[in-house]
């Protein structure tokens, strides 16, 4: 009898060590088990009100325009719009971007912008898409707190905001063009805000001072993005006499 136990308990360690009837195993911490799935996932769709996406997306733009929904109005009010602000929030919509990022892969991001230009932006970051102009990141804007950090690394390509104008040397009295939801920065630190004797506030966009360079996401007088915004009516900052704001584009010019 002793025998036939000690034979039972051999087969079964057997039977175990070979998977045969192993239950299931408990899935790991940390392990992204989609990524050893049999079949590719699905490519994830572009949703208004998503977070900028890190995932690498097919190589087709996907353009969406909506109402703010509430969610992100309430992050808003007291931040990036408040009370006194010159546009209402219902004047504002927000569109859904695909972009081609600075490492050749394609990610979704958000912008809100007014809703009388969205069409039109789309139409813009259509034409981005096409000539594969990389983004650092398209992401909605950080409150502005009456001051620049020179040491912001931060390099949003950013709409709407409801601030003042400013420019190297510090913020001006009237509201800035991104306070009405017409102008757009684009990749701020390859392209910073030069003052007409070249001083640049962020100390790490210093190194594209000189335009000449040609580096990715800078922007250049006739390339793709200057093409893009002017086939919209709009105008580069880059254009201004005197200082010059290299991100800026915006439908009145300035």
């Amino acid at each position: 009898m002793q025998r036939l136990v000690l034979l039972a308990g051999a087969l079964a360690l057997l039977t175990a060590c070979a998977g045969g009837s192993a239950g299931p195993v408990p899935a790991a911490t940390g392990i992204d088990r989609g990524s050893i799935a049999s079949s590719p996932p699905a490519a994830p769709s572009l949703s208004p009100s998503a977070a900028p996406s890190r995932t690498p997306l097919p190589a087709r733009f996907r353009g969406t325009v909506s109402a703010i929904p509430p969610g992100l109005a309430a992050e808003m009010r007291g931040g990036t719009w408040h009370p006194g602000c010159p546009v209402p929030l219902s004047d504002l919509r927000l569109l859904g971007l695909r972009y081609w990022g600075f490492h050749g892969h394609v990610h979704a991001g958000r912008m809100v912008v007014n809703a009388s230009v969205a069409h039109d932006v789309i139409s813009v970051f259509r034409q981005l898409f096409q000539a594969r102009f990389p983004i650092k990141q398209l992401h909605l804007a950080v409150p502005y707190r009456g001051v620049d950090d020179p040491t912001d690394r931060r390099d949003y390509t950013v709409g709407f905001n409801c601030r003042p104008a400013l420019t190297a040397r510090g913020p001006l009295s009237n509201w800035s063009q991104h306070a009405y939801g017409l102008a757009i920065d684009v990749n701020p630190m390859q392209n910073p805000y030069v003052t007409s004797d070249g001083f640049i506030r962020n100390y790490h966009a210093r190194r594209f001072r000189d335009r000449s360079q040609e580096l990715v996401g800078m922007v250049h007088p006739g390339d793709a993005v200057v093409r893009a915004f002017t086939s919209i009516g709009w105008t580069w900052g880059g254009d201004w006499s005197g200082d010059k704001d290299y991100m800026h584009f915006s439908l009145t010019g300035r």
